[in-house]
C-alpha cells in the first residue's frame, strides 16, 4: 500500500523560507510523478509542481515559478518542496501525490492516485 506522509509546513514571514518533505513508502517510485498541490481555504486545489521520478523533469506553476524547487532523493524515497520568498498568498495546506503513470507530467488532480494528509503552510504579512 502506498503511503505519502508529508512534513515541514509552520509558519513564517513574507519572504522567509520552508522545505516540505513527502515521505513515500510501500513500493519503489521508478515509474511514477510525484507531485505537490496546495489548496486554500474557499479555493479549489491547485497544482504547484511535480517531478518525474526517473529522470527528475520538473513542471511548475507559474505562480510559483522561480520561487520554489522539487526534487527527490532516491535513496531516502523522499519529494521535496523548497520554497523560497514566501508570499501570503502561498499560504495554504500542501498536499503531496503520486501519479503510477509516467508518460506525462500532469497538472491535474484526478491524475494522481494516491495522496498525504497535508501540511499547512501559513505567510504572515
Amino acid at each position: 500500500q502506498v503511503q505519502l506522509v508529508e512534513s515541514g509546513g509552520g509558519l513564517v514571514q513574507t519572504g522567509g523560507s520552508l522545505r516540505l518533505s513527502c515521505a513515500a513508502s510501500g513500493r519503489t517510485f521508478s515509474g511514477y510523478v510525484m507531485g505537490w498541490f496546495r489548496q486554500a481555504p474557499g479555493k479549489e486545489r491547485e497544482f504547484v509542481a511535480a517531478i518525474r521520478w526517473s529522470g527528475g523533469s520538473t513542471v511548475y506553476a507559474d505562480s510559483v515559478k522561480g520561487r520554489f524547487t522539487i526534487s527527490r532523493d532516491n535513496a531516502k524515497n523522499t519529494v521535496y518542496l523548497q520554497m523560497n520568498s514566501l508570499k501570503p498568498e502561498d499560504t495554504a495546506v500542501y498536499y503531496c501525490a503520486a501519479d503510477r503513470t509516467d508518460w506525462a507530467i500532469s497538472r491535474t488532480i484526478t491524475a494522481y492516485d494516491y495522496w498525504g494528509q497535508g501540511t499547512q503552510v501559513t505567510v504572515s504579512s
